[in-house]
């Protein structure tokens, strides 16, 4: 499944996407973009976690605005829902994603970001959305899910003034949780993924899938989806094995 462009190495339930653009500060093309289709459409079936990182100092510089230019307004169209279905399949595929940043994780890489679960950014981080001064909109889901992180008020702002944020800046508004120093990402991506992967899976599974669509229900509806959520999770054996585990004050052994 591993291609030039994305580059994927598997250590047990964890695998290290690595998107390889080199000179390109890792920029969407198209051919990138469905590389990660292919990888989130159908996964290794042992891999749990999947740790999302760049090369050459950067995570991800944003759409690759040569392909753009080319396009017309109805192939950008599908092109931008295209982007909207890969970025569904990493936030709700099932798969736990941790992004390692630093760098650009500018435009469609904020976006990018935007749909994995754990993002860490190292000091050199620069989180921006840059669209306007393209004289563009933006068209990966980032009205959705960087608009819901910032609030609608902060990203006006933010695409009107090109404005740019720090790591710091960054994990103060949401858009990272954890802040390190340069070159300290990638351990800890793989401190956090290890414990992700010993989760039971299906606890994980509904953490993925059932928070987020929460979020956007009435607090009736989202209550009684909580409790659906619950009473699945806590009837399994896993369950009862992280009960024992606990009483017996021992690690679990999960499936």
């Amino acid at each position: 499944m591993a291609t030039d462009i994305l580059k994927i190495d598997i250590d047990g339930p964890i695998a290290t996407l690595t998107m390889n653009r080199p000179g390109k500060r890792n920029a969407m093309c198209e051919e990138l973009l469905v590389a990660l289709d292919g990888f989130f459409s159908a996964p290794p079936k042992d891999v749990r976690v999947v740790i999302l990182t760049g090369i050459e100092g950067h995570y991800c510089s944003g759409l690759d605005l040569s392909e753009h230019v080319h396009r017309s307004a109805e192939e950008n169209l599908y092109h931008s829902r295209h982007w909207h279905t890969v970025m569904d399949k990493i936030q709700f595929g099932g798969l736990a994603v941790v992004s390692a940043m630093f760098g650009a994780v500018i435009g469609g890489g904020l976006e990018l970001a935007a749909s994995t679960h754990v993002r860490i950014a190292e000091a050199s981080t620069i989180f921006q959305l840059p669209e306007g001064r393209r004289g563009i909109f933006v068209g990966g889901g980032a009205t959705a899910r960087v608009g819901r992180l910032l609030g609608a008020d902060r990203m006006t702002e933010m695409m009107l003034t090109g404005r740019k944020y720090s790591a710091d800046e960054g994990l103060a508004l949401g858009l990272a949780h954890y802040s390190v120093g340069d070159g300290e990402a990638m351990a800890m991506a793989q401190s956090l993924a290890g414990k992700i992967a010993r989760n039971a899976p299906l606890s994980n599974y509904l953490m993925i899938q059932s928070i987020a669509r929460i979020n956007d229900m009435s607090q009736a509806d989202g209550l009684f989806t909580e409790s659906l959520a619950a009473a699945l999770s806590q009837t399994t054996p896993d369950a009862e094995e992280g009960l024992r585990a606990f009483l017996e004050k021992r690690a679990p052994k999960f499936r």
